[in-house]
């Protein structure tokens, strides 16, 4: 193997070491919350901090004056202080209280980044060579990577490194801006990317230790199109292939870094041997950087503690003699907690249930007129089931061609508005017409989508024995085995909202980023089968012949929910129905007044349906703002707790579990936990650090290959949330924590499923999520510490009340 070929395996394993510190960026069309520290999850935050202080210059903790507000207004106490200042393992912490709080009142500077050599190049020749370089690239991969928004796509289905240098060597700006010959030396350049990896490597001085944070960098200067790109290798693997898009943008941004060090070496070539050697120093936190870890600690000790006091408080017991009036099951998304808690309080007979949006059913559905799969579940799993709308019949058939052709009226109505010959006369001509529809949308005057699809049906359908087996397993993890009502709700959500285009982050993240209806028809159908009912009681689950499950979806940004009663058939039931209907309506009212306050501008609870038709409204809901712990056990010990939408419920009975190998708290630890920590972190992301893990402002934003969005019209896509989704425009309204789980479960069945799961353990032992038991009183009773060790809650020394796990 000749040197060239070791050096190329080597640029191979870095790049790909540095795409796995990038977290993936889904499509607008199915967007999911996406921690972006999960290249980070092996580290400490303070670690991470370093690592994106070099990389990136940012923050991943608030600046020292938010934690200092908080002590001074006792949110943070003494207490909090110590027992975070003793959990931290660094040698390098402050002595004692007295020098932590010391710390805290020093504010420290802004980290800088090690600078690029675009950067270098820039300060020399006074030309902003990485706005120009975000540019170009920008418009090359918005052509690129289009999903139909565009008109005509660049790539020609070439990979992305082979399209890039075609279009670069058409390419004028960098020549314009003094780059001469850059289009002649694009086209050149070797076919493999690596290869080219391998020769800027040697020309820039960049040894073994020195690549993993300076390809990190290069790929994080790309902003969103490098998560885009990560998304892209994830969904392979998930399939078991691969994808070297991301491999490839980092070779491209290479090239750039390579020609401009080549132009301008005489004047950046000293000072970029310097920043070389710094990235080659080992990724270690300095003082401050553990500092800032340790308060951020306290803070969620402090907000742990006013959780435990919550928890422990009475509360109106749940339920009432006899068989429950309704059982509603809602999926654990913070925001069903205020409408769940507002629907019990109607009546004590109301029941409700936490569990997954996606019911369990891990399908990938074709919906109604369309041939694009809609992966339906977590995208941490792969589809295990089919789905398809409507029942294959011929109405059916004849609805789904009237749907196609409209489809495809419209599209073609929609190019030739958009084309070049008739744009201009088109707007002179038609500009008139849309005076209406301008004005009914400036004033919110039309109506919300309705969700009128057909019944869906699974494609293929399962054997009679293969649905039963299904249902058990979803009633078992749902903790719902007995005592069914006459009609139970499963109650998916989505959210209504017009001129949105992060509208699907507010849809379920159970669900792959759509609304949860399509799994809630197709649970209530797989229960209401007479044959799945029979082979149920054979398997210990006796669901009563008058009991109806019925689908249902709540809107979070109107907090109507919608039956689709007329799936089944059910004379027997319409009295029931109507009285369900009252009990929605009424908590609907009740649970807008507790919203209304918290969201600007909506002063009434009358105010908030409105929000959702409005097309300029920047904040239709606060979706999953303010979340901060995860709860899986039995209802009774959250009912009628003020949890404020802040937390995510998932019923468990661990009592139930115990006999089937605890296979519910595995499954609840390795999927449920992971989506909702990829949710907090995502909130948690965009809060502390928006410049690189958020969406920018609404205001300046224009879509972008149908995938993302611009902030302005050029630069880098930007992936994460929205500014104005966590903030309202005085102050934030995420208050950043990372989240904290607790279970009501003995720790020795948490720590076995911690030992089978490494990377969930990671997420725990590095404290990206805290994990604290919960006895049967709604009391902490012990604090996962890492290792497999936990520490008795109220214990103050750090030593005291540590247990090993057998």
């Amino acid at each position: 193997m000749t040197m060239l070929n070791e050096a190329e395996k080597l640029m191979a394993g870095a790049a790909r070491g540095a795409a796995r510190m990038i977290p993936p960026a889904w499509p607008l069309s199915g967007t999911v919350a996406v921690n972006p520290f999960l290249g980070q999850s092996a580290e400490s935050l303070s670690h991470t901090a370093e690592r994106l202080a070099r990389t990136a210059g940012i923050r991943v903790t608030m600046p020292r004056q938010w934690y200092r507000d908080r002590i001074a207004q006792g949110r943070i106490t003494d207490r909090d202080l110590n027992d975070a200042l003793a959990a931290s393992p660094h040698r390098g912490k402050p002595a004692g209280l007295a020098r932590l709080k010391s710390a805290a009142e020093t504010p420290r500077p802004e980290p800088k980044a090690l600078e690029t050599v675009a950067d270098l190049a820039a300060g020399s020749q006074a030309v902003d060579w990485p706005g120009i370089i975000g540019n170009c690239l920008g418009e090359w991969a918005a052509s690129h990577f289009d999903a139909g928004q565009a008109l005509w796509s660049a790539s020609g289905g070439d990979r992305a490194w082979t399209s890039w240098r075609t279009w670069a060597a058409h390419d004028l700006t960098p020549e314009i801006h003094g780059l001469k010959g850059f289009g002649a030396y694009a086209a050149s350049l070797p076919d493999s990317p690596h290869e080219l990896m391998a020769k800027a490597a040697w020309k820039l001085g960049l040894e073994r230790d020195m690549l993993q944070t300076y390809f990190h960098q290069l790929l994080l200067s790309l902003g969103g199109w490098a998560q885009y790109a990560r998304y892209l290798q994830w969904q392979a693997e998930l399939e078991g292939g691969s994808d070297g898009t991301i491999e490839d943008l980092l070779a491209i941004r290479l090239v750039w870094e390579l020609y401009l060090y080549e132009a301008y070496e005489p004047a950046i070539g000293e000072a970029w041997k310097r920043i070389a050697e710094a990235h080659a120093r080992p990724v270690s936190p300095d003082e401050d950087q553990i500092v800032d870890e340790i308060l951020q600690e306290a803070a969620e000790r402090a907000a742990q503690r006013d959780l435990g006091e919550t928890l422990a408080a009475g509360s109106r017991p749940t339920g009432s003699d006899g068989r429950p009036a309704l059982q509603a099951a809602f999926c654990i998304d913070v925001r069903s907690e205020i409408f769940r808690r507002n629907l019990e309080e109607i009546d004590p007979a109301i029941q409700t249930i936490g569990f997954a949006g996606f019911f369990g059913l891990p399908v990938g559905h074709h919906g109604f007129a369309s041939d694009q799969q809609e992966v339906r579940m977590p995208v941490l799993l792969k589809p295990a089931l089919q789905s398809r709308t409507g029942d294959g019949g011929p109405a059916a058939e004849a609805l789904d061609r009237t749907a196609r052709y409209v489809a495809r009226a419209r599209r073609a109505w929609g190019r030739f508005k958009l084309a070049a010959v008739s744009s201009f006369a088109f707007v002179e001509a038609a500009g008139p017409v849309y005076a209406g529809k301008l004005l009914r949308d400036s004033f919110g005057l039309v109506g919300g989508r309705q969700q009128n699809d057909p019944m869906p049906r699974f494609e293929p359908d399962p054997t009679a024995d293969e649905k039963a087996e299904m249902a058990e397993g979803i009633l078992r993890a749902m903790s719902l085995t007995e005592d069914f009502a006459r009609v139970v709700l499963l109650t998916g959500h989505g959210a209504d909202v017009v001129n949105n285009p992060h509208a699907s982050a507010l849809a379920c993240g159970a669900c792959g980023g759509y609304s949860g209806e399509v799994n809630a028809r197709l649970l209530a159908s797989l229960l209401n089968d007479k044959a799945v009912r029979a082979r149920l009681a054979d398997r210990g689950i006796e669901v009563p012949g008058d009991t109806l499950f019925v689908a249902a979806l709540h809107d979070t940004t109107t907090d109507r929910v919608r039956l689709f009663d007329t799936d089944c058939t059910a004379p027997d039931h319409q009295a029931d129905l109507a009285c369900v209907r009252v009990w929605l309506d009424a908590a609907t009212r009740r649970a807008r007044g507790e919203r209304a306050p918290r969201l600007p501008g909506a002063d009434r609870a009358s105010d908030i349906p409105a929000r959702a038709r409005n097309w300029a409204e920047i904040r239709p809901e606060w979706g999953l703002a303010g979340c901060r712990a995860f709860i899986a056990a039995p209802r009774e010990r959250t009912a009628g707790r003020r949890l404020r939408g802040a937390a995510f419920l998932h019923d468990y009975d661990w009592l139930q579990d115990r006999d089937g190998g605890y296979r519910v708290l595995e499954l609840i630890m390795t999927a449920p936990v992971v989506v909702a920590s990829w949710i907090s972190l995502q909130y948690y992301g965009s809060s502390v650090a928006p410049e690189t893990f958020g969406a920018g402002n609404k205001l300046l934003h224009n879509v972008v290959g149908g995938i993302g969005v611009l902030e302005g019209n050029g630069g880098a896509m930007r992936a994460g949330l929205p500014w104005q989704s966590v903030h309202d425009g005085e102050v934030l309204v995420h208050e950043p924590l990372r989240l904290t789980v607790c279970i009501e479960a003995p720790v020795e069945a948490m720590t076995e499923v911690l030992r089978r799961h490494p990377e969930v353990r990671r997420l725990f032992d590095n404290r990206w999520l805290h994990l604290l038991a919960l006895d049967g009183e709604g009391r902490f009773t012990h604090r996962y510490t890492g290792g497999f060790a936990w520490q008795e809650m109220g214990t103050r020394d750090k030593t005291e009340g540590l247990m090993q796990a057998a």
